[in-house]
């Protein structure tokens, strides 16, 4: 085995040409990146997973039609109105709007803490009582059929008498 002198050991080997980026912004690429710089790496990678990302939820939906049809790459500066333009598509006002919960009866928002009442309202804690809002339930019928349904009528056989 031949040892190697001290200058073999610490010598540094720096590739014969340096790749710039593909975007041409005057910053040396890496391979892993496609020979992009980090910044444009970045820009164009955001731009295709939020591209993909609302093209998938949009699918279905009637914005699909809104979205711009050519996704620019090349530059950062397209990529960033590509950007806005998805966004001014995705923040249209034909998406659903969460529904408050507020007390029928003065109109407070409940949020999670409101009372579902037996005639399909929702009340806040001073109005979740029957005799503290007007309660179109029927209590009493309602219980008249469950006595009627829990207890049924016994009916015994006729006797003859002879």
């Amino acid at each position: 085995m031949a040892q190697k002198t001290g200058k073999e050991e610490t010598e540094f080997k720096v590739p014969e040409t340096i790749p710039l980026c593909v975007n041409n912004c005057g910053v040396t690429g890496n391979p892993a990146t496609n020979n992009m710089c980090q910044k444009c790496f970045n820009a164009t990678t955001t731009t295709t997973t939020a591209a993909t990302a609302i093209a998938t939820t949009l699918s279905s939906s009637s914005l699909s039609n809104k979205l711009p049809q050519k996704i620019h790459r090349s530059s950062s500066s397209r990529s960033a109105e590509t950007i806005k333009e998805l966004k001014t598509a995705f923040s249209s006002s034909d998406r659903p709007r969460s529904e408050v919960n507020r007390c029928s009866g003065c109109r407070r928002k409940v949020g999670l803490t409101g009372f579902r009442c037996r005639c399909g309202e929702l009340f806040c804690s001073e109005h979740r009582y029957t005799d503290r809002h007007v309660c179109s339930y029927d209590y009493k019928a309602a219980g008249r059929e469950a006595i009627a349904r829990e207890n049924p009528v016994v009916k015994a056989a006729k006797i003859v008498r002879v």
